[in-house]
């Protein structure tokens, strides 16, 4: 067996190219991909159900169906809760991409403003 050099990460060289595009860089990429993906389905998402709660309405409107008021605040409260517990998982899920869990939950949050 050959003894094995330690990595920059181990000798405490944070500012080697190694540690920097391992441990900070590509979690950055993959957290500032994810999170403009999720921003874009996002607005997709919005934009169905706004456009499905407007054709209930015109549905309502010309006596087809009617709508509770209540049964609709509900709906969306749980598609609320739902869209905050998939952004809870995927900020947990990229935080565990380095070894700090910084980088991947920062390229999250930039990915997502700019999205």
């Amino acid at each position: 067996m050959t003894p094995s050099t330690p990595s920059s990460a181990d000798t405490g060289d944070i500012f080697s190219s190694a540690f920097l595009l391992g441990d900070v860089g590509a979690p950055f990429v993959i957290g500032l991909s994810v999170g403009y993906f999720a921003k874009k389905m996002l607005r997709i998402a919005l934009f169905v159900g706004g456009a499905a709660v407007v054709i209930l309405f015109l549905a309502e409107y010309y006596g087809i169906t009617t709508i509770s008021d209540t049964h609709l605040e509900n709906v969306a409260s749980t598609a609320t809760q739902a869209a905050k517990a998939s952004g809870d998982f995927l900020i947990h899920r990229l935080s565990g991409i380095s070894s700090k869990g910084v980088s991947g939950a920062a390229g999250f949050f930039v990915g997502f403003k700019i999205g």
